[in-house]
């Protein structure tokens, strides 16, 4: 990590340094400068400004990844519609005018571009990884020098070219004449001479790459990895971090314009940024430094970082979306396509690709099994291989994308390509991928939207709403950074559950005996949480109770979900621990269940305003609940010191409160049949009755299967 950051930073900021002269979004990619008055121009930047900072913030805060560049585009082309709009109503104008005032071909050409790249990425990853896996499989260390090598010749060309294309190409010395260039400028060597480049490039990198592999003995795909990091960051601080920051350099160097004029602010046209203007190389500079130290330091960068991961990984994980019908149709119509391809395509073909993606079998326990990388080195060359091609090919025909689409596309397609997205993982990754998606044409709707509204509230309000806007942008920013802070702090309470480690029958025991004490302390919180909101119809702390219930059910699933590394961490050949480990989680289950049933009954009958219990009613429960506590303290304290001799004096106190039970149930029947008048009240002691009952019971087998 330490490295790729280190690669990541020395990339940002020769990108960055080296990027004066690339502005032309901010100045003229949208809008029509020479349309618009210095006012308008200040509007428009302040605007996007704000606009743009809370929106990254949100969308950094949630650990989604979004682009800059479709921010800034739409937010620039929102204030920019706005701004229009309300010249055009001023004027007396027609709203087809608007037309006069945007770029909109430019504007077309970057949406479009954008969109497409989004499919392509996408397509052309899956494609590259599937040929890729084919040839060198996942044993792809074990092929001889000379394969690796030919990959590498191929990847670093690849990479190298992008950087020359994307990032040396849009620099301000990519337009200086050189001898060695042939009076060309470096950029017009490059475009004319793209053929030659990549041969010769091709041929001593692949020369170079068995140097290293066979004398050296370096490992290829962490160089080809390395010097992939180094282009993205070059690229993303050229294109993307200078787009952004093109914005407040252009409003500065309007004002700078103005201020020389003398011209009122409303009367100064704006033609002047439809022309190249260098920028400062200090600011450029100082951008590139606060980008270096956010990789480092920023714990929101890591948490979007995470997302992508999570989606590509290599077999199972903790799975963050939910599937939709979305998800779950595109994953049900390509299992269909592959079914007809699958039978269309002879077996002998199919067992040798079968073979070429089979996976080594590694024997590892659940919390190391989690610390696996997401994937080997081959799948991390090709997506970084195949985003810098896609990237540098669109940048030689002049073609708008987004870097950040076009990264996380070709991630997701190579993940699918290489079998990553199992049966298991499928209708979740692809749930996450839409998820994301989504949220780009969020980004886009949202950004458009947001910066018209701040636009029009900037012309009504003048410099007062300005402020206004700041203060609001910087409280919502702390906001939202507390927010962060406070989540990311959260540390396992004390009575969360644990994963069983344990490989031996005795171990498995103790270290269950452990999660059933912590399960009858939460239960007993949560019954007496439920019973006491219900009697005093408090519903914060039924509200409470539900919430406690709902974090419970997740701890004890995820225990259920460890069970298949659980099992194949034993050590022992016998199944007792594994069938003990499986009764034991299915009765906390139906005891959690149960608990969890009344706490949502209790709370909907309160908080529908339901007839209150009466008095006979009230103490019969609470009589009830006092002594479910004293039970289930009783278990806790029991397990935690492994007094597994008390068992059969508290299976019989666990049988006298049965009975009494039974009784209450017997009372509300002979009360139904002649007092009661509430069909909810009856109808909600009967059930709280018979959920009491079952979690007693599923007590009592938990307690039987601690018998030795």
């Amino acid at each position: 990590m330490k490295t790729i950051l280190i690669v990541a930073s020395i990339g940002v900021a020769f990108g960055a340094v080296f990027s004066s002269g690339m502005m032309e979004v901010a100045r003229k990619g949208i809008f029509n400068p020479e349309m618009l008055m210095f006012s308008d121009i200040m509007v428009i930047f302040m605007a996007v400004m704000i606009t743009d900072i809370l929106l990254l913030d949100f969308f950094n805060t949630i650990g989604m990844p979004t682009s800059t560049t479709v921010s800034i585009v739409f937010e620039l082309l929102g204030a920019a519609v706005a701004v229009a709009l309300i010249k055009i109503s001023a004027a007396d104008g027609q709203f087809s005018d608007v037309v006069n005032y945007i770029n909109t071909s430019k504007a077309t050409e970057i949406i479009v571009g954008i969109l497409l790249s989004v499919v392509i990425a996408f397509s052309i990853g899956a494609l590259i990884q599937y040929i890729t896996r084919l040839l060198l499989s996942f044993k792809f260390e074990e092929k001889p020098n000379w394969v690796g090598s030919l990959f590498g010749g191929i990847a670093l060309t690849g990479i190298i070219y992008f950087i020359l294309m994307k990032g040396i190409g849009g620099t301000s010395f990519a337009g200086e004449h050189y001898d060695i260039t042939n009076g060309l400028t470096i950029k017009e060597f490059l475009e004319k001479f793209v053929s030659l480049i990549v041969l010769v490039n091709l041929v001593v990198w692949s020369l170079v790459s068995y140097l290293l592999v066979s004398i050296f003995k370096f490992n290829i795909y962490k160089i080809i990895i390395i010097a992939g990091t180094f282009g993205l960051a070059l690229a993303f601080a050229g294109n993307d971090l200078v787009n952004f920051i093109g914005v407040p350099i252009a409003a500065y160097q309007s004002y700078e314009a103005w201020v020389v004029s003398g011209i009122a602010p409303d009367a100064f046209e704006m033609s002047f940024l439809a022309k190249k203007v260098p920028t400062p190389t200090i600011l450029l500079f100082i951008s590139g430094i606060v980008m270096v130290l956010t990789l480092w330091f920023s714990k929101k960068a890591r948490y979007v970082t995470q997302t992508e991961l999570n989606l590509s990984r290599e077999g199972s994980s903790q799975e963050r979306f939910e599937p939709n019908f979305l998800s779950r149709s595109l994953v049900r119509s390509s299992k269909a396509v592959s079914k007809y391809f699958l039978l269309k395509t002879p077996q002998p073909i199919l067992d040798k690709i079968d073979k070429q993606f089979e996976k080594p079998v590694l024997h590892l326990d659940s919390k190391k099994a989690k610390d696996l990388p997401a994937f080997d080195y081959v799948r991390a060359a090709v997506n970084l291989m195949v985003a810098s091609v896609l990237i540098s090919i669109a940048t030689s025909y002049k073609l708008p994308l987004s870097t950040t689409y076009v990264t996380f596309m070709v991630a997701m397609g190579s993940s699918l390509a290489d079998r990553a997205w199992g049966s298991e993982s499928a209708v979740y990754r692809v749930a996450g991928v839409l998820n994301v998606i989504g949220g780009w044409f969020f980004t886009a709707i949202v950004a458009f939207l947001a910066a018209g509204l701040v636009a029009y509230l900037i012309h009504i309000g003048g410099i007062t709403m300005i402020v206004v806007l700041l203060i609001v942008a910087v409280l919502l920013i702390i906001r939202n950074s507390l927010s962060y802070i406070k989540k990311s702090k959260l540390v396992p309470e004390e009575d969360s559950l644990t994963h069983t480690e344990s490989v031996s029958t005795d171990g498995v025991v103790v270290e269950s005996a452990k999660n059933i004490a912590k399960v009858f302390k939460r239960v007993n919180r949560i019954n007496e949480n439920a019973i006491d909101g219900l009697i005093t119809e408090n519903v914060s702390v039924l509200k409470k109770a539900k919430k406690s219930v709902l974090k419970l059910e997740s701890e004890i699933e995820d225990l259920q979900n460890n069970t298949f590394y659980f099992i194949k961490n034993l050590q022992e050949s016998s199944i007792d621990a594994s069938t003990f480990y499986i009764n034991v989680i299915g009765e906390l289950q139906d005891i959690t269940q149960s608990v969890g049933f009344i706490a949502k009954i209790t709370h909907k009958h309160v908080n529908n305003n339901h007839q209150s219990l009466k008095k006979n009613q009230s103490k019969e429960l609470k009589d009830i609940q006092l002594k479910v506590d004293a039970i289930c303290k009783k278990v806790s304290t029991l397990f935690n010191n492994s007094a597994f001799k008390n068992i059969p004096e508290l299976n019989e106190e666990i049988s006298q409160l049965l009975r009494e039970v039974a009784l209450c149930a017997k009372k509300q029947v002979e009360r139904t049949r002649t007092t009661e008048s509430s069909p909810k009240n009856a109808t909600l002691y009967f059930n709280i009755l018979l959920e009491i009952e079952d979690m007693l019971k599923s007590t009592k087998n938990l307690l039987e299967l601690n018998i030795h």
